[in-house]
Order: structure tokens, then sequence, then C-alpha cells
């Protein structure tokens, strides 16, 4: 009897730790960082005449959803505010902003949503999904790059991200253009975009205080 009951101790105490490694392998299935707005950015560039018009976009927001064991399920959705279009020449900007171009008003926001993430090797990714801008809503893929995991100092864990591709600006119904005495065009149109992301995910969130 003794020996009988040592047996179902010692197989409950095995069946509860596998059952306890069991759950920390499984973990949460995804983790969400918030885009850091502050140590990101995006920008872009349009041929202007003879040379390039540089800008960015100050209001943008967004989060990343990672699989930490099968990164090609991760996702990623992104808004930028069009009025916060910033060229560093208010009049520019305030046409950049009408009905010409953005048309801020009707067309608040710039949107990415993923559908799907393809490894391309050494940290690069095809990142499948619909951009909405300027009321069009057309599925891209957007070539990223993985820049890194760090802790900072203040017990946080960030995600770097780089972006680089080219728009047209036509598809997305952004027509508006001058013609020279040359028969030239004042603009180009495509539209060369580079983003640089910085994800935040505290790793001990703060208690809320009463």
């Amino acid at each position: 009897m003794r020996h009988s009951t040592l047996r179902h101790i010692v197989l409950a105490l095995g069946m509860t730790a596998m059952a306890g490694a069991a759950a920390l392998a499984a973990g949460p299935a995804t983790q969400t960082y918030k885009i850091d707005p502050a140590n990101s950015s995006v920008g872009f560039s349009i041929r202007h005449l003879i040379s390039r018009v540089q800008g960015q976009f100050d209001a943008f927001s967004g989060e990343v959803q990672v699989d930490a064991k099968d990164p090609a399920a991760s996702s990623v959705s992104f808004t930028i505010r069009t009025a916060s279009i910033d060229t560093h020449v208010p009049m520019r900007d305030k046409d950049l902003r009408s009905a010409h171009f953005f048309d801020a008003a009707r067309f608040p926001t710039i949107t990415f949503k993923s559908t799907k993430m393809v490894g391309k090797g050494k940290g690069r990714y095809d990142v499948y999904g619909t951009l909405t801008m300027h009321g069009v809503a057309k599925d891209v893929v957007l070539p990223v790059v993985y820049t890194g995991k760090i802790k900072d100092p203040w017990g946080n864990e960030r995600l770097g991200f780089a972006i680089e591709t080219t728009l047209a600006r036509k598809a997305y119904g952004i027509t508006w253009n001058k013609v020279l005495d040359d028969g030239s065009v004042l603009l180009g149109d495509d539209v060369a975009v580079t983003i640089h992301i910085e994800a935040v995910r505290p790793l001990h969130p703060r208690k809320k205080t009463k």
C-alpha cells in the first residue's frame, strides 16, 4: 500500500510539473507593441521640377502584434493623420491639405492594415495588406526590415522596423499637376516613402493608483 501511494504521489507531481511546463511554453499567443511616435518617423519625397521636395507626417499611431513562435502570423496596423503633413513651408502644407492633394477635411487619415507576412530571410519580410489613402483602398506589399529588439533603461521592450517603398499617387486619386511651357510637369507621379518604427511593450506595466 505504501509503495502504491508513493507511486501515485510521484505520478501526480510529474503530471503537475508537465502541465506547468506546457503552460509556460505556451505563454501569450501574441504580444502587443505600440508604435512610439516620439522615436519613429514617416517621411516622403517627390520630384519637384528638377529637384525633390521632402516632407513628413507628424501625427501617427499604430501597433504591432508579434507572434514569437510564428513571426509570419504577426500583424501590424497603422494610422497617419493627413493634416499633420509638414514640408517646412506653411503655404505649401496648406495646399497639400486642400482638395488639390490629400483633402484632409474629407479624408483625415491614411491607414494600413496587414493581412499576412512572408519571411524573406535575414530579418526581411514582405507585409501584405490594405493601404487606404484619399478614400481609395488598394492591396499593397510593403518590404519591411526588422532592425532588432532591446530592453530600454525604463524597463520596456522595444522593436525596430524600417520600410522603404514607392507609391504612385495617381493610383489613389491624387492627380493634380501643372504642365510647363516646355511640356514637362511640375510634380512627379511616384512618391518615395521611408518609415522608421520603434514599437514599445512595457515589461512591467505600472499599476493604476486610486
